[in-house]
C-alpha cells in the first residue's frame, strides 16, 4: 500500500474526501519527522514508537578497494518499535478492530424549562 492508497482507505473508512485524507497523512508524516529532528519520541499507543537513534561511527572497508580502511562517521537514523497490539495482530492473536468514524457526538435537544415554583 502506498501513500495514495492509504489516503483513499482513510477517506473510505471515515467519510472524508480523498484530498482531506491526503492532507491528514501528509500532516502525520510531517509531524513525526519534525519531532524526530527535535530528538523527541512519537508514541502511538498500541501501534508503536518512533524515535531517532545515533549510530556510532566506526571503521569500515572501502568496497572498491578492500585493503583500504575508511572512517564511517556517526549518523542519526530512525527507529521504530512495534507496539503490543501490532505484534498481536501479526501473530493472529487478536483481530484488528475496525475503526469507526469519529463523528461529533450529537448534542441532545435542550430540555424544556420547568415552570415549577414560578
Amino acid at each position: 500500500m502506498n501513500k495514495a492508497a492509504l489516503a483513499q482507505a482513510i477517506a473510505d473508512r471515515v467519510g472524508n474526501t480523498k484530498k482531506e485524507s491526503e492532507d491528514m497523512v501528509n500532516a502525520l508524516v510531517h509531524i513525526i519527522m519534525e519531532q524526530l529532528q527535535l530528538a523527541e519520541t512519537v508514541n502511538i499507543a498500541g501501534f508503536g514508537q518512533f524515535s531517532a537513534k545515533t549510530r556510532a561511527g566506526r571503521v569500515g572497508v572501502n568496497p572498491q578497494n578492500p585493503t583500504e580502511k575508511i572512517q564511517i562517521p556517526p549518523v542519526t537514523v530512525p527507529k521504530f518499535k512495534a507496539g503490543k497490539a501490532l505484534k498481536d495482530c501479526l501473530k493472529k492473536k487478536k483481530p484488528v478492530a475496525p475503526a469507526t468514524p469519529t463523528a461529533a457526538p450529537e448534542t441532545p435537544a435542550e430540555p424544556p424549562h420547568s415552570t415549577f415554583g414560578m
